[in-house]
C-alpha cells in the first residue's frame, strides 16, 4: 500500500500543472497516466496560447506553472494576435514542434522534486464514508493496485467514455491508439454526477511534400519572438512560417453535396461544439454567404512533413 498527499489522475496539459502546483506547495504527489511517453502529448493542433488561452498561460507561469517555459522551449513560430489593437486583448500564442514539446514536459515531470509518476490505468475510486457524505481516499488501477491519498485531483481532458467520429464511424477512445476511461466513468456515475461530453476539433493532416507552397501565403512569426514565460530570456528554437490558403465556391459545393458524410451531420454526435474553432463543413454551413474561408496550413514539427 502506497499513500500519498495528492494523486493527480492524466498527464496532458492540466494533469501536468497540477502535479508540479501540488508538487512546489510541498505535497507528496503521484502523477499517474496511462503511457509515460505520452505525458505532455498535444493531441489536436500543436500550438499554445491564442486568444484567451495566451492570458491563461501567462497565468500559470505567473504561480510558477511550467507550460510556459516548456512552449518556449518548443515553439517554432510565436505570434502576438491582436498586435494592432489594445494590450489586454493582445494574445500570444506559439505553434509547437509536437515531438519536441512532448520531450520538453517529459523532461520538467520526471526531474520535478517532490513529485512521482506511474504508468497505469485508473479504473476506480477508493470512497469512504464520512458522515453522510463520501469522501474520496484514493484510487484503485486496472490490475487491482490500490493507491491511498488525501486528495484525488482528476484532469481526464478526453478520456472519460471518450469517443472518436470519422465520418459516420464511431470509436471508443480517449485518442487516437489509446483506450477510454470507462471504469473510471461508471464510479463517477455512481456516485451521482452527470456525465456529458464537450466536442473537439480535430484539424485534417496533410503531407507538407505534397502542397504547392507557391500559390499560398506566407505567415512569418514575430521577429524577435517574444517568449511565454518571463522567466525566458529568449527564444533558442528555430523559427519557421506557416501559410494561409483559401477555399473556393467548388470546395463548398462538395462539402454541402457531402454533409451527410460528415461527423458533424451525421447525427451520431450530441456534444456541445466548439465555440471559436467549427469545422469547415460546420463553417460552410453556419456562415453561408461567405464565398471564402480561411485555412491555416501549419507544420507540426522541424523534422516532419505533416501539416
Amino acid at each position: 500500500m502506497y499513500n500519498y498527499d495528492v494523486i493527480v489522475i492524466g498527464g496532458g496539459h492540466a494533469g501536468c500543472e497540477a502535479a508540479a502546483a501540488s508538487a512546489r506547495f510541498g505535497a507528496k504527489t503521484l502523477l499517474i497516466t496511462h503511457k509515460l511517453e505520452t505525458i505532455g502529448e498535444m493531441s489536436c493542433n500543436p500550438a499554445i496560447g491564442g486568444l484567451g488561452k495566451g492570458h491563461l498561460v501567462r497565468e500559470i507561469d505567473a504561480l510558477d506553472g511550467v507550460m510556459g517555459r516548456v512552449i518556449d522551449d518548443a515553439g517554432i513560430q510565436f505570434r502576438m494576435l491582436n498586435k494592432r489593437k489594445g494590450p489586454a486583448v493582445r494574445g500570444p500564442r506559439a505553434q509547437a514542434d509536437r515531438k519536441l514539446y512532448r520531450k520538453v514536459m517529459q523532461n520538467f515531470i520526471m526531474n520535478y522534486p517532490n513529485l512521482h509518476v506511474k504508468a497505469a490505468a485508473v479504473e476506480d475510486l477508493i470512497l469512504s464514508n464520512k458522515g453522510e457524505q463520501q469522501q474520496v481516499s484514493g484510487v484503485i488501477t486496472g490490475d487491482g493496485e490500490e493507491l491511498h491519498a488525501g486528495r484525488v485531483i482528476l484532469t481526464t481532458g478526453t478520456f472519460l467514455r471518450g469517443m472518436i467520429h470519422i465520418g459516420d464511424k464511431q470509436i471508443p477512445a480517449g485518442r487516437v491508439g489509446e483506450a477510454p476511461s470507462l471504469g473510471l466513468s461508471d464510479t463517477l456515475m455512481k456516485a451521482g454526477f452527470a456525465l456529458d461530453r464537450l466536442k473537439t476539433g480535430t484539424p485534417a493532416r496533410l503531407d507538407g511534400k505534397t502542397i504547392d507552397w507557391s500559390v499560398c501565403q506566407v505567415q512569418p512569426g514575430d521577429s524577435p519572438p517574444i517568449p511565454f514565460s518571463f522567466m525566458t530570456n529568449q527564444i533558442t528554437v528555430p523559427q519557421i512560417s506557416c501559410h494561409i490558403t483559401y477555399t473556393t465556391e467548388k470546395t463548398h459545393t462538395i462539402i454541402r453535396d457531402n454533409l451527410s458524410k460528415s461527423a458533424m451531420y451525421s447525427g451520431n454526435i450530441e456534444g456541445t461544439g466548439p465555440r471559436y474553432c467549427p469545422s469547415i463543413e460546420d463553417k460552410v454551413v453556419r456562415f453561408a454567404d461567405k464565398s471564402q474561408h480561411q485555412i491555416f496550413l501549419e507544420p507540426e514539427g522541424l523534422d516532419d512533413d505533416t501539416v
